[in-house]
């Protein structure tokens, strides 16, 4: 049991480097150690106990590889729905079905941002069923922030704030210590449930209610976190686009753009685009043709 016990621990670091490094510098170690807890488990003799705790380490590792690699790019065997489909198989075998949803939730977030939208939320609509009635409450909202996010991104906008507030209902339900074994769960907050809350609104062309919701997390969101930084940064500036503010929308694009410059992150580049492309719709502002010189 200490291996496996050091491989869920050695997977939780490498969780907290996520959050301040991004996928193109992760993404190699931690395939490394995958490949290894996969060595590990068709190498050695366990118990059945053992054995499905380094499946639950395997599918852990599975899920964060697949996590980097979606923000990284080019390293050979690094395919994010293969390695969320391995996580899943071993969460299966495991009989962790809480850790089963949040595998498939992670494949069906990949599918909807690379434009399979009908298969991201044919999968998003199946989790809480395979999640399971014990699945904690954080993971439920987790279920349901994926099922908002793949159900907005095909159209179905009432489908996503429906989600939206199942999301924070659940998250409301937890208590503090409950899911303690869970360390995937650690990121779930109320700061990260209203960023998913404003995205929705923004991909649903409704700025009135994402811009607030985004400032105010912005506010006191750690500077640590540089990527996640420039991603909400992006979710605001569009959404200011949106509510017909090109001047205010362009200050914030050009802290956006400054900030995905310095971390190595797929994700982040995809946006920055992203956004150039949106301001490139309102050239004729002072404001934003002095940021198209500089980033277009």
């Amino acid at each position: 049991m200490r291996e496996a016990d050091l491989i869920l621990r050695r997977c939780h670091a490498f969780r907290l480097a996520d959050d301040v490094v991004a996928g193109g510098d992760l993404v190699a170690p931690v395939m490394r150690e995958l490949k290894a807890a996969k060595e590990l488990y068709t190498h050695s003799a366990h118990t059945g106990a053992v054995g499905r705790a380094l499946l639950t380490g395997i599918a852990e590792l599975a899920q964060l590889a697949g996590w980097v690699a979606s923000d990284a790019e080019g390293l050979p065997g690094a395919d994010p729905a293969r390695l969320y489909r391995l996580g899943a198989a071993a969460a299966k075998e495991a009989g962790d079905r809480p850790l089963l949803g949040h595998l498939r939730g992670s494949l069906a977030y990949y599918e909807t941002n690379r434009g399979n939208t009908a298969l991201g939320a044919q999968i998003a609509h199946t989790l809480r069923g395979e999640s399971g009635e014990e699945a904690p409450p954080r993971a439920r909202s987790v279920a349901s922030d994926r099922i908002a996010w793949c159900s907005v991104r095909l159209g179905d906008t009432q489908t996503a704030l429906r989600a939206v507030e199942q999301s924070i209902e659940d998250l409301e339900e937890f208590e503090p210590g409950e899911d303690d074994n869970r360390r995937w769960l650690y990121w779930v907050s109320h700061a990260e449930r209203t960023v998913m809350q404003a995205r929705v609104y923004t991909e649903a062309r409704r700025p009135l209610h994402a811009v607030p919701l985004l400032r105010t997390v912005l506010h006191s969101y750690p500077a640590t976190h540089t990527r996640e930084l420039a991603l909400y940064r992006s979710w605001l500036a569009i959404a200011l686009l949106d509510a017909n503010e090109p001047e205010e929308a362009a200050g914030v694009a050009r802290q956006m753009l400054e900030l995905s410059a310095t971390v190595p992150s797929a994700r982040a580049a995809a946006r920055g685009e992203l956004l150039v492309r949106r301001l490139r719709e309102h050239d004729d502002v002072p404001e934003v043709a002095d940021v198209l010189a500089d980033w277009a």
